[in-house]
């Protein structure tokens, strides 16, 4: 198992769902956010429940994680609790925001998914 603490400054993730309707994998670059000291990856859904990752994902929870060309497994979610939620937005914006109050509006609409890793 990799060294997520290491894999944490990577500027990318690549996130593959699986096809809700063909099956096939579906893989998209993500900007994320390691939790701290969990096992657990933040991405944000700028379309919210309409993106296809989003709608296949909640079909299929089981995804793969790729950084730094290592393969994760996982079980995406969308993230309920508001904590949790109030978390990934800010480790996010945290992580790459260059302006103050450039991702104001993507933090404020985006939807948290939230990935547990394996």
């Amino acid at each position: 198992m990799p060294d997520l603490a290491a894999l944490a400054g990577e500027s990318f993730c690549y996130l593959t769902t699986t096809g809700r309707v063909t099956g096939r994998p579906h893989e998209i670059e993500m900007w994320f956010s390691l939790g701290p000291e969990t096992r657990t990856l933040y991405v944000l859904a700028g379309s919210g429940d309409r993106a296809d990752w989003v709608r296949n994902l909640r079909r299929e929870p089981a995804v793969m994680v790729r950084l730094s060309g290592e393969g994760l497994k996982g079980e995406a979610r969308v993230v309920e609790d508001a904590g949790e939620d109030e978390l990934a937005r800010r480790l996010l914006v945290e992580k790459y925001e260059r302006s103050p109050g450039s991702l104001s509006g993507w933090r404020r609409r985006a939807l948290p998914v939230a990935v547990d890793l394996a």
